[in-house]
C-alpha cells in the first residue's frame, strides 16, 4: 500500500496538514495532496494546537535521527485538540512494533486509532490514522470506509472490546506455537551440541575435508608428474640433445673425442627415418602415454587446445547428476554440465561449477546413474562419493534435489549434503503454448513454478548470479507535470512484476516515493542497466497491475526480443505488423525497426 492510499480516505474536511516529523524523512513527495489542502512544517518548539480541519503528520521508529525520538512524538501529541486528526508513519517492522508504548501515548492524549496498514516502502513499514475525540468514533474497515452503525458509542465500545478479545484469541494460538517451536529449537540445539561433544563430529568433518583436499592435491601432482615425464622423455629422444651431448663429450676430451665425433655424427645421421625426420628414442618403462605419443611423432610435443575468453561469470554454472530433460530446461538460464559415471570427478574439477546438484529421479529412472543410492549398484555409489568429495574439496556446495520419494533411493540420504531441495524442478515457459494456456496459469507459473525460479534457489545456496536478474525491467518515462508524476508512481508501484528502475530525463525529489518503494530512479541519458526496457512514455494510457507481468510471461514463453499489446489476433500471437513494442531487449532498445523478433498480446486478454 502507498501512503496516499492510507491518508486520502481520511482527508474529508481537512484543509491543512501539519508536518511535525522533523524532516528526517521528507514525506511531501509521498502525499500527492489534492487541491485545497495546504502543507505546513512544524518544529519541536511549536506549540500551536492542531484541531478541527487539521491533520498532524508524525513519525515513530527505531532510528531517532530519521524517525525522531519518543519524547518528541509524545510532545507533538500534546498539541492535539478534539476534532483534529493525525497520521503516524512507522519505521518498525510490523512484528517488531512496540505498539503498547505507541498506544499509551495516543490514549493519554484522547486519540483513537481509526485505521492501521502496512506500507510498501524500504524504510517505512506501516502507518496509522488517528483522531482526537471526546467520544468514541465509528471504526473503519480495511479500505478506510466507516463501519456502518447506529451511532451508539456503547455499540462502538462493544465492538472494540469484542475485536480485542477475538484478536487476542486468534493470536494466542500463534504465540503458543511460536513459544513451542522456540523451546523445541533450544532443546534440539542442546542435543546437537551434546552429540558433537561426544562424537567429535566437527573434528571428523574437518578431517574428511582435509582428506579430500589432500586427495585432490595428490591427483593434481600426479598429473603434473606425468606431463613432466613426457617432456623429459621427449627431450631425451631429441636430436638436439644428443648432438649437444656428443659435442660436449668431444670438447672434454679433444684427442679421443675428435676422432669419434665424425663417426658418432654419421651414425646419428644414418639413424634418421626415411622421411628425413629423426627417430626419437623409445621412452623408458613407466613413461606416460603422452610421452609415447610425443616419441612416435618425433621430437615435438603437440598440444591440442581450444580458444576461449575469460571474463566475469554472468550465469549460474551447474554440474551434477541430472536427467536429460532437466538439463535441457536448466540450460535456458544456466550453464549445465552433466556428470557421467566415467568422467564425474573430471567434470567437477575442470568446469568449476557454482553448485553440484544430484537429482533423485536421475538416480532412479533410466540413465547412466540408474540404481544409485538403492544398494544395487555399489560401484555407482562409490563414484558418487568421489564426486561429492571433489566438490567439497573445491569448496562448492552439494545439493540433493528430491523430486521423487526419498524411499526410492534411501542410500542418498547417507551422503553429506549442504542443502536438500524438495519438489519438482519447475516448468520451462518455453515449452508452453501461450495461445492455449490460461493467462492466470501463465502468471502463476512465471512467479512461482518456472524453472528460473527453481534455479534461483540454487543461486542463493551457492551465492552465485541469480537467474531472476534476467527478468529485471527498466521503465522509460517522461512525466511533464505533477499529475503525470503521480500517475507514473501509482502505475509503477502497483505492478505485480515491479520494475527495477525508472528512467526519466531529469530525476528529482518528486520521485522519492519510487526510491522508497525499492525502485531505482536514473537519468534516461545514462541508459538502462537492466536486460529489458518498457516503454512508459504515454502516461495517459491505462496500465493494469499485471501489465509488465504479462509482457514478461509472453517473452519467456516465446523467446521474443520485443513484446507488445495489439488489438488484432487472439491471445498471445506472433508479431502483427503495425504495433508498437511495449517491452524490448536492452541490446535492441535503439535498434533500427525490423531488427528484433517481435511478439504481441491481445489487449483485452490482459485484463
Amino acid at each position: 500500500m502507498r501512503l496516499l492510499d492510507l491518508l486520502h480516505p481520511h482527508l474529508d474536511g481537512v484543509t491543512e496538514i501539519v508536518d511535525a516529523t522533523g524532516g528526517g524523512i521528507p514525506l511531501e513527495p509521498y502525499l500527492h495532496l489534492p487541491e485545497g489542502i495546504g502543507l505546513t512544517r512544524s518544529g519541536p518548539e511549536d506549540k500551536e494546537p492542531v484541531g478541527e480541519g487539521q491533520l498532524l503528520l508524525l513519525s515513530y521508529g527505531p532510528d531517532p535521527a530519521r524517525h525522531g525520538d519518543e519524547a518528541a512524538f509524545t510532545a507533538a501529541l500534546g498539541r492535539m485538540r478534539p476534532g483534529g486528526r493525525g497520521l503516524v508513519v512507522l519505521g518498525h517492522v510490523t512484528n517488531e512494533l512496540p505498539y503498547h508504548r505507541l498506544l499509551d501515548g495516543l490514549v493519554a492524549h484522547r486519540c483513537q486509532v481509526l485505521r492501521a496498514a502496512g506500507l510498501g516502502y524500504v524504510h517505512l513499514h506501516g502507518g496509522a490514522v488517528f483522531a482526537c475525540t471526546d467520544h468514541l468514533l465509528p471504526l473503519h474497515d480495511g479500505a478506510g470506509r466507516p463501519v456502518p452503525g447506529d451511532g451508539d458509542p456503547n455499540a462502538t465500545a462493544l465492538r472494540i472490546a469484542g475485536e480485542y478479545v477475538l484478536t487476542d484469541f486468534v493470536s494466542r494460538a500463534q504465540r503458543d506455537r511460536l513459544l513451542d517451536l522456540e523451546r523445541r529449537h533450544e532443546e534440539d540445539s542442546r542435543a546437537l551440541e551434546t552429540l558433537r561433544d561426544e562424537s567429535g563430529a566437527d573434528r571428523a568433518a574437518a578431517a574428511v575435508r582435509e582428506r579430500d583436499q589432500i586427495a585432490a592435491a595428490l591427483r593434481q601432482a600426479r598429473d603434473r608428474v606425468g606431463v613432466l615425464e613426457a617432456r623429459v622423455a621427449m627431450l631425451q629422444g631429441s636430436t638436439s640433445l644428443r648432438v649437444g651431448q656428443v659435442l660436449i663429450s668431444a670438447a672434454r676430451s679433444p684427442l679421443r673425442g675428435s676422432a669419434r665425433l665424425p663417426r658418432e655424427l654419421y651414425g646419428m645421421w644414418r639413424g634418421r627415418s626415411k622421411g628425413g625426420r629423426p627417430v626419437a628414442a623409445r621412452p623408458k618403462a613407466g613413461a606416460s602415454a603422452l610421452a609415447e605419443a610425443a616419441a612416435a611423432d618425433g621430437d615435438r610435443l603437440h598440444l591440442a587446445h581450444r580458444a576461449f575468453s575469460a571474463g566475469p561469470r554472468d550465469r549460474l554454472v551447474v554440474a551434477g547428476v541430472l536427467n536429460a530433460a532437466t538439463a535441457a530446461d536448466f540450460a535456458h538460464d544456466a550453464v549445465v554440465n552433466r556428470a557421467l559415471p566415467h568422467d564425474a570427478t573430471l567434470v567437477a574439477e575442470r568446469t568449476d561449477p557454482d553448485v553440484l546438484v544430484v537429482q533423485l529421479s536421475a538416480c532412479t529412472g533410466p540413465g547412466p546413474w540408474t540404481h544409485t543410492g538403492t544398494g544395487l549398484a555399489p560401484d555407482l555409489d562409490r563414484r558418487l562419493a568421489e564426486l561429492l568429495s571433489t566438490a567439497r574439496a573445491a569448496g562448492r556446495p552439494t545439493v540433493l534435489w528430491r523430486d521423487a520419494p526419498a524411499s526410492a533411493a534411501p542410500g542418498l540420504s547417507r551422503f553429506p549434503w549442504d542443502a536438500v531441495i524438495d519438489g519438482d524442478t519447475g516448468v520451462q515457459p518455453a515449452r508452453l503454448d501461450p495461445a492455449s494456456t490460461e493467462r492466470a496459469d501463465l502468471r502463476e507459473i512465471f512467479t512461482s513454478r518456472a524453472t528460473r525460479v527453481r534455479l534461483s534457489q540454487l543461486a542463493r545456496i551457492a551465492g552465485a548470479v541469480d537467474p531472476l536478474d534476467g527478468r529485471r525491467v527498466a521503465v522509460l518515462a517522461d512525466p511533464r507535470d505533477g499529475e503525470e508524476i503521480s500517475r507514473l508512481i501509482g502505475q509503477v508501484l502497483a505492478q505485480l512484476h515491479r520494475p527495477a528502475e525508472v528512467l526519466v530525463p531529469t530525476p528529482g525529489t518528486e520521485l522519492a516515493e519510487l526510491t522508497a518503494g525499492g525502485v531505482t530512479v536514473r537519468a534516461s541519458g545514462d541508459g538502462p542497466s537492466t536486460p529489458w526496457v518498457a516503454d512508459w512514455t504515454d502516461l495517459g494510457e491505462e496500465r493494469e497491475a499485471a501489465h509488465l507481468l504479462d509482457l514478461m510471461c509472453a517473452q519467456e514463453c516465446s523467446g521474443a526480443d520485443a513484446v507488445g499489446y495489439s488489438a488484432d489476433g487472439a491471445g498471445f500471437v506472433p508479431h502483427v505488423n503495425g504495433f508498437r513494442p511495449a517491452l524490448v531487449r536492452k541490446s535492441l532498445w535503439r535498434a533500427p525497426e525490423g531488427a528484433a523478433r517481435l511478439f504481441t498480446i491481445r489487449q483485452e486478454d490482459a485484463r
